[in-house]
């Protein structure tokens, strides 16, 4: 996703969805983890990587890498703090998306189904799917710069599947590596 396409998704989602979306697009959290998320896992400026919801049951995080601790951005925190606030159920075990039981976690198929296909179809965003979201975490902080170990700490893995794997450079950066290589050619 463009910048552009990432601040149009937030526009249009509710209270809920644009934590969720901010989870995956801001610190890079799998879709499990971030359904799987307990309240006292969530720090005031980390959410700490214990368990995830993996086909419907509650297991451990995807690999050894994948425990960690997903810092959270200041805007983020806000999100959190404004969900909270929202939430029936914030004990330190309950989860942060509950389903409708209240006692188990939210579905992430049914979240994007019921939740977040509505808001982004009528703006072509029907596309930019949780999976999406999260490599556009990875691209995006590669565009800035980033460091590539602290996105592969931050998404939970090792450097080579975050360059390889998750990681797409622009259009934009693209042309401008043609355009720097054609000028340093001097055709």
């Amino acid at each position: 996703m463009t910048v552009e396409q990432v601040r149009l998704l937030f526009s249009v989602l509710d209270v809920r969805e644009r934590l969720i979306a901010g989870l995956a697009l801001l610190a890079g959290m799998r879709p499990g983890e971030i359904f799987g998320l307990k309240w006292v896992r969530l720090a005031a400026d980390h959410a700490e990587i214990r368990q995830r919801v993996y086909r419907g049951d509650v297991d451990t995080p995807k690999s050894v890498r994948s425990v960690r601790l997903a810092v959270l951005s200041e805007g983020l925190q806000i999100s959190i703090n404004e969900w909270r606030a929202m939430s029936l159920f914030t004990g330190a075990e309950a989860c942060v998306f509950p389903s409708e039981k209240l006692t188990t976690p939210l579905g992430k198929d049914n979240c994007w189904r019921r939740s977040f296909l509505p808001k982004l179809k009528p703006v072509g965003l029907d596309w930019a799917n949780f999976q999406v979201m999260r490599r556009t975490h990875s691209s995006l902080l590669k565009e800035l710069d980033v460091d590539p170990h602290v996105r592969a700490e931050q998404m939970g893995h090792t450097v080579d599947v975050n360059e390889n794997v998750y990681t797409i450079t622009s259009l934009k950066r693209r042309r401008e590596a043609v355009n720097a290589l054609e000028k340093a050619i001097g055709a």
